[in-house]
């Protein structure tokens, strides 16, 4: 007989999945920065911190709670503005 899930454990595991990809930004971060011998901010942190943290968003809002909502939806405008940043500048660098 096949266990059933519930909504309770699929946003479970909607929030450790979300904790997995925001930590591993800090993993790749690492690892990337290790490769080149310095330490270094690559872009695929940001797009870990954008996927994390809308995923822990979607579970905050599950979770109703305001406080994490509001630290997760204020990073997520962080990481975004960075990435507009890295863009422009790399744009800007190609003219």
């Amino acid at each position: 007989m096949m266990p059933t899930v519930t909504m309770e454990s699929a946003w479970l595991v909607i929030g450790f999945l979300g904790q997995g990809l925001f930590a591993m930004r800090f993993v790749y971060q690492w690892i990337y920065s290790e490769r080149i011998g310095r330490s270094t901010i690559p872009i695929q942190f940001w797009y870990f911190s954008i996927g994390g943290g809308l995923t822990l968003l979607s579970y905050a809002i599950y979770r109703g709670d305001p406080v994490f909502i509001t630290g997760q939806a204020f990073g997520i405008l962080i990481y975004s503005r960075n990435l507009h940043l890295i863009y422009r500048e790399h744009r800007e660098a190609a003219d």
